[in-house]
């Protein structure tokens, strides 16, 4: 109990503050969806307030534990992360603005206001990628005990700022004016979709378009990385208490790098499928037979591992190619 207190204790109380900020305003956008109804690029308005308020409170309690395993350069750390939640709030302050004016927050370039708005929010975005990417190279160092977690929080960390800097490529897809909630049309540089207008058909929660491809996809499974495989970290060493194959650390660390790798493939393969205008949830023979050779590769990586670490005598440790 106390080791977990002072663990806690080790957080940045700031980002950890900020997150439970973001999580009120969660609260307070889902408010909105219920008692607001207006529709916004075929959409509730109050869904991407609350998108980025959910995304902004994983983000911010994640870096905020990430920050207690530190052990150099934590007043650097400190003041990159308090920078990043002056971005993250102004970020956040121009889509409710946008919100309750009615109009678009990203990519808008309509009106004079619109544009300073957006520039504005890019600006912030461009930092907020600065900000993280110092954060990783940070914690590239961080001295954490145990291999596999060491391996999956390295690993994460980079896929996940590769993940954030594919939100890039949104603004590279050609102009485009979509229906107004207010009459008229807006003026986009940029758009989630990829062949078909910004606002038509979605997935229900997430909004990603069903009829062409949606570049918001890989930049969502891309961040999230940074959870994801510390938590596959987690389940390996829970599981090493039933498996005696998975109690030496090696052998937990080489599976974490074949998620690792996997997880890479996955972001590689949605964003191939969203620049070729395909939705997600329409995949072509093409995307089917790269996400068999995708799964075909990770499961029989993870079988010559077993294989392998199997074969060897009770008590011998496994060999590895990845180290400290």
């Amino acid at each position: 109990m106390y080791e977990l207190a002072d663990r806690v204790r080790g957080w940045h109380r700031p980002m950890a503050w900020f997150a439970g900020v973001m999580a009120v305003a969660a609260v307070g956008s889902a408010v909105g969806l219920a008692v607001d109804d207006r529709i916004l690029l075929g959409a509730p308005i109050w869904l991407k307030p609350l998108k980025f308020a959910i995304s902004m409170t994983v983000y911010c309690l994640t870096w905020a534990w990430l920050y207690s395993l530190l052990r150099v350069r934590r007043r650097l750390a400190s003041a990159v992360s308090s920078a990043i939640l002056a971005f993250l709030a102004i970020e956040y302050l121009v889509i409710v603005v946008q919100v309750v004016r009615g109009r678009p927050s990203h990519f808008n370039m309509s009106t004079p206001l619109d544009s300073a708005l957006w520039i504005t929010m890019g600006g912030t975005i461009a930092a907020l990628w600065v900000g993280t990417a110092v954060l990783t190279g940070l914690v590239l160092r961080a001295p954490v005990t145990d291999p596999a977690s060491r391996w999956a929080i390295r690993l994460g960390a980079l896929i996940s700022l590769v993940g954030l800097g594919l939100g890039a490529l949104m603004t590279s897809t050609p102009a485009q004016t979509v229906p107004s909630s207010v009459g008229g049309v807006e003026r986009m540089i940029g758009a989630h979709s990829v062949g078909v207008p910004d606002g038509g058909p979605g997935m229900a929660l997430t909004g990603w378009s069903t009829t062409g491809g949606d570049l918001r996809i890989p930049h969502f499974i891309g961040m999230h990385a940074l959870q994801a495989l510390p938590l596959l970290a987690l389940l390996l060493g829970l599981l090493a208490t039933r498996l005696p194959r998975l109690r030496p650390p090696a052998a937990r660390t080489e599976l974490v790098v074949v998620g690792a790798a996997a997880y890479t493939g996955l972001v590689a393969l949605v964003t191939w499928q969203a620049e070729r205008g395909q939705p997600l949830i329409y995949p072509d023979t093409a995307t089917l037979i790269a996400l068999g050779v995708l799964v075909l590769g990770t499961l029989g990586g993870g079988y010559a591992l077993r294989r392998r670490n199997g074969a060897r005598p009770a008590g011998a440790a496994p060999r590895t190619g990845v180290s400290a």
